[in-house]
């Protein structure tokens, strides 16, 4: 029999799910009800921080997050080029100019000792933050990025669009959770389909501090407020009339009263979107044992083959949003395993050779460690109902092609 396609990712939709949507829809709340607050909620208990805010995707997330860190026209910032385009242009949408660090060749991460020496050349002040990302699902250990930033003075930023429930151990020996703010200041998450949790598309910001999060909250929705104890303009502003005209019972701001209070987006999440969020939370971590067991087969079966030059691995802590194997003739094992029905993917081209990012100076070269992971990476099928059978298929063909080829 044929196998049917296997794609790198996909959505998995429960009838649960399914039903938490369509009680939303035959509720009195489409957008703007009490379920986006009922997910935000029960997703800040999950990854363990104070203040969670929906909004309508990873990127907006972190166009937001960029905005509650007062990024300016000028600012300098460093992440890392293997990433999403979206990590560095959210510094772009606020003037800020972007400077790409390598990556480590044993994590795909940011490499730390490539920003430090990035900022040890520089002078007093002259970077503002780092974009730290835990790409494909790798937690990075945010302790050492955290004491690196203070040193500078910056701010740390997480993208963690591709691992929530990850975590590595502290100098304490205890977990710290992607997204916790135990040590980034503001974390963003994504909820696009191939993610962990669906919301079709959808994203979080999470902090510990207060302050940023009344911002993000303003931001998310035109700046503008309901609260009155947040409210600046007097009562006769409020009520429309002239300095002591108010009428009796008038000592409380009119219900129809908001206030906008700074230039914010239309960055809503919906409640449709936030149902489907929070039921499909409910089952994050059977997902994630899932992926991870998937990580552990993967891992075995390639550990000590001739053709491999490189893996994810399997780590505990791993979130394995993506399964990464770096092979020789990359591009020949690509198209062999199309052939085959198996749509492997590669993350990422190197943002800073994108054409856009020339336009800065920016060239091939630039990241040693960045450049030859790209030319030898391939993400495999990674979901959680990905099935033995499929599991067993995708190893056997990728050995089939340097074995027999």
């Amino acid at each position: 029999m044929k196998m049917k396609p296997i794609p790198y990712g996909k959505q998995y939709v429960s009838d649960e799910d399914i039903e938490a949507v369509v009680g939303v829809l035959r509720s009195d709340y489409l957008t703007q009800g009490p379920v986006v607050r009922e997910f935000e909620e029960a997703f800040a208990k999950y990854i363990g921080c104070k203040y969670a805010v929906a909004v309508s995707n990873g990127t907006a997330a972190l166009h937001l997050a960029a905005l509650a860190l007062n990024v300016k026209t000028g600012a300098k910032v460093i992440t890392t080029p293997i990433t999403f385009a979206a990590s560095a242009n959210c510094m772009r949408y606020c003037g800020a100019e972007v400077v790409f660090a390598d990556i480590d060749p044993a994590t795909y991460c940011l490499d730390i000792k490539s920003v430090e020496s990035i900022l040890a050349k520089s002078h007093k002040g002259e970077y503002s933050g780092i974009v730290a990302v835990d790409f494909a699902g790798y937690p990075l250990d945010l302790e050492d990025f955290r004491m690196l930033a203070d040193d500078y003075r910056l701010w740390l930023l997480e993208d963690a669009c591709h691992s929530p429930g990850a975590y590595f151990v502290d100098f304490k020996g205890q977990k710290q959770f992607c997204g916790g703010g135990m040590n980034a200041d503001i974390s963003v998450f994504s909820f696009h389909p191939v993610k962990h949790i669906a919301c079709g598309e959808g994203g979080m910001v999470t902090t510990n501090d207060e302050g940023i999060y009344q911002n993000l909250c303003l931001l998310r929705t035109h700046g503008i407020t309901k609260e009155q104890d947040l409210f600046k303009n007097p009562l006769e502003v409020a009520y429309g009339v002239e300095a002591g005209e108010l009428c009796s019972g008038s000592d409380t701001y009119p219900g129809w009263y908001y206030e906008m209070q700074g230039l914010g987006y239309n960055y809503r999440l919906t409640d449709i979107q936030a149902a489907l969020g929070a039921s499909q939370l409910k089952r994050a971590d059977a997902g994630l044992q899932r992926r991870r067991e998937i990580a552990s087969v993967y891992n075995h079966a390639f550990e000590g083959k001739r053709y491999l030059k490189g893996q994810s691995g399997y780590n505990e802590g791993h979130a394995y949003h993506l399964y990464v194997i770096e092979v020789d003739d990359r591009n020949g094992l690509y198209q062999f395993l199309r052939k085959n029905r198996i749509y492997a993917q590669i993350h990422y081209v190197p943002t800073y050779l994108m054409p856009y990012y020339a336009q800065f100076g920016w060239q091939r070269g630039a990241c040693e460690m960045a450049e030859r992971y790209y030319s030898r990476c391939l993400s495999l099928p990674m979901y959680p109902t990905l099935t033995e059978e499929e599991l067993s298929f995708v190893i056997r063909k990728v050995d089939e092609y340097y074995e027999e080829g």
